[in-house]
């Protein structure tokens, strides 16, 4: 029907956004984003699936944090999910150089409406993380609903993103956010408060904790044994 093309109108435009912004990025990512996205290792150590479990990540990006963690988690079967085609071609070409092709899936598809069963033959996933991508997704709030969707009864929902930066000084604040603008990048102020929301609506657990005086935001949710 007319929501279903507008999803994929909405979807298509995103992708092709992404792809502009990221068309040479790409190739430098890694190495800026790692001074400044902090908290990623923080994620994967908090991530310990269980051996055979499932670990999906929404917005991928260049696989950096499927690497660490198919590393650090060798038992483990990893899925990558990015809607920009430009990263995933930096992400298969990763995957392939860390050795990992056997262990890591990657899929294009909208973190708002990805069909995991089509994608990686599977619905369920024991942990499910975002790592700095839902500051890039407009419609994030569908994602993360869509997320906790997918999460498997006993499963957790992870997440790191920009904080509101509470213990820093105004102006860094200030500079860090116009400058994240310029690439369409909004960190999201009730981010925790929207992860708990659905944890709770979920009769599941909720985490969450500041990192880095605020620089980046932590949040988790742990979805019962039985769903109601």
């Amino acid at each position: 029907g007319s929501t279903s093309m507008s999803s994929r109108i909405d979807g298509a435009a995103a992708a092709a956004a992404m792809d502009r912004i990221y068309r040479h990025q790409r190739h430098f990512y890694d190495l800026t984003r790692r001074w400044y996205l902090l908290g990623r290792d923080h994620l994967i150590e908090a991530l310990a699936p269980p051996p055979g479990g499932a670990v999906l990540e929404l917005g991928c990006g260049t696989a950096r944090n499927l690497i660490a963690a198919a590393r650090r988690y060798p038992e483990a079967h990893f899925f990558g999910l990015d809607v920009s085609a430009e990263m995933l071609a930096t992400a298969a070409r990763n995957v392939r150089r860390a050795g990992l092709e056997h262990h890591v899936t990657l899929a294009e598809g909208d973190a708002t409406a990805f069909d995991a069963r089509r994608l990686f033959g599977r619905e369920r996933f024991e942990r499910v993380f975002f790592s700095y991508s839902l500051s890039m997704i407009p419609p994030w709030r569908e994602a993360l609903a869509h997320a906790i969707a997918a999460t498997a009864p006993g499963g957790r929902l992870h997440v790191v993103d920009f904080g509101q930066l509470e213990e820093l000084p105004a102006w860094f604040r200030r500079l860090l956010y116009a400058w994240l603008a310029r690439f369409e990048v909004h960190p999201r102020a009730d981010l925790a408060e929207r992860v708990r929301e659905l944890a709770q609506a979920a009769a599941g657990g909720f985490h969450n904790r500041r990192l880095y005086r605020g620089y980046a935001a932590y949040a988790e949710a742990t979805l019962p044994f039985r769903r109601g």
